[in-house]
């Protein structure tokens, strides 16, 4: 038998054929972690002070954290999607397991009355951060192996919805309301970009609506929280103290702010100014400029990975463009939710500003999430070359049918 030294020399191209990062998905995470980090530092300095960490101690925590996330970024952004595809159900386990560990005594930390967080020894890591990328990359799968259940019946919604009531139970055993409905979004939404019939969802939802209605009334600080924000100034000094301090804060900075680090707020008037309510420190120091840069930044972020997950989806890639889609969900929402809160228009959640908010586990995990878009990008761009090779090789002078 003869060797086919063509073949083997045209596999060889295509094998080396390179693929292209996204540069303006990279840029843009850059430029909003760069500027989460001045605002960080600008936020958290009095805080620092006062809890006996010096006044750049929470400034190098999450300097800290966004290198542990660039590492984790370039971890995947090598790897294969087909590896993540492969081991899509193992890793829906360990999303279970992670989120069951929390609640085991000894493992599972306990702060402010919740145990959200794994206790690792030298930190303690948020699960339910890590638990939304193994949840996007087991819906990807899930969406591809049962495409035609998912478009044609209830059945093939139900496994999804099955998964995800399992992953709210266990947020609201914690508990982690703001989580819960931030994975209700993730899930749902990438459901529907799949194909599934708006019909069979709006029909689920109105079954689930009663549940979510009840969980959110159990508990009287839920309902306090979604009280509070109709008008915070009804009880500026209790229930509605975060989001009152968080509203004089806006109104201070009008259109250019009074001035980077010229915060008033921050000086233990608004709680968590380093964190959930970042947003009021960068509108009153840098105004409504600054709202809109940040505004601008999510929007380019979110929109290249619409674009990236889309095109994949056109070129037949159908597990890395729901990858794409999951994450730009997850970052779309979270973003949302975090900017309405400190706006006023959704109650207060706790829910971090992605790249922005200081917190090691959602810094960890968002840097590690675009990694994965970013590997999308790569593999979309070697399927078009391989495309334009293939084009070219038929064109061929004497390529055969």
């Amino acid at each position: 038998m003869a060797f086919d030294w063509q073949a083997s020399v045209q596999a060889l191209r295509r094998d080396e054929l390179p693929g292209e990062y996204d540069l303006p998905l990279a840029v843009g995470a850059l430029l909003l972690a760069a500027f989460g980090l001045v605002m960080v530092g600008s936020a958290s300095i009095s805080i620092a002070e006062g809890e006996g960490v010096g006044p750049f101690g929470i400034l190098t925590k999450h300097a800290v954290f966004l290198c542990g996330g660039g590492v984790l970024a370039l971890l995947l952004m090598r790897v294969p999607l087909k590896v993540l595809d492969d081991n899509s159900r193992l890793l829906l386990l360990l999303c279970f397991l992670m989120l069951l560990a929390v609640l085991v005594p000894g493992l599972g930390r306990r702060i402010n009355g919740a145990t959200r967080w794994l206790n690792l020894g030298v930190m303690g890591f948020q699960v339910v951060e890590a638990a939304k990328l193994l949840l996007v990359i087991y819906l990807a799968s899930y969406m591809v192996r049962f495409a035609t259940q998912l478009r044609t019946s209830v059945a093939g919604i139900l496994k999804p919805l099955g998964v995800l009531a399992l992953v709210v139970l266990l947020l609201l055993l914690q508990p982690d309301f703001g989580s819960a409905v931030l994975v209700c979004a993730i899930v749902v939404g990438m459901i529907w970009l799949g194909g599934a019939r708006a019909r069979d969802l709006g029909g689920l939802a109105l079954l689930g609506m009663p549940v979510m209605a009840i969980a959110a009334l159990a508990e009287p600080y839920r309902v306090k929280r979604l009280t509070s924000f109709l008008d915070p100034f009804a009880d500026p000094f209790r229930d509605g103290f975060q989001l009152s301090q968080a509203l004089i804060a806006i109104g201070r900075g009008e259109w250019f702010g009074v001035g980077l680090g010229g915060s008033v707020q921050k000086l233990y008037y608004l709680p968590e100014a380093h964190n959930d309510f970042i947003l009021a420190v960068i509108a009153e120091e840098l105004g409504l400029a600054g709202v809109v840069l940040v505004l601008a930044l999510f929007t380019l972020i979110c929109t290249r990975c619409f674009r990236i997950g889309l095109r994949a989806v056109e070129q037949g890639q159908a597990f890395a463009g729901y990858c794409a889609f999951g994450v730009g969900l997850w970052l779309a929402v979270q973003a949302g939710v975090s900017i309405g809160v400190n706006l006023g228009v959704l109650p207060t959640k706790g829910l971090t500003l992605p790249l922005v908010s200081a917190g090691g586990s959602s810094v960890l995990m968002t840097c590690a999430a675009l990694g994965l878009v970013l590997r999308v990008g790569y593999e979309v761009t070697r399927r078009a070359n391989e495309l334009a090779l293939e084009r070219v090789d038929d064109a061929a002078p004497g390529a055969t049918a």
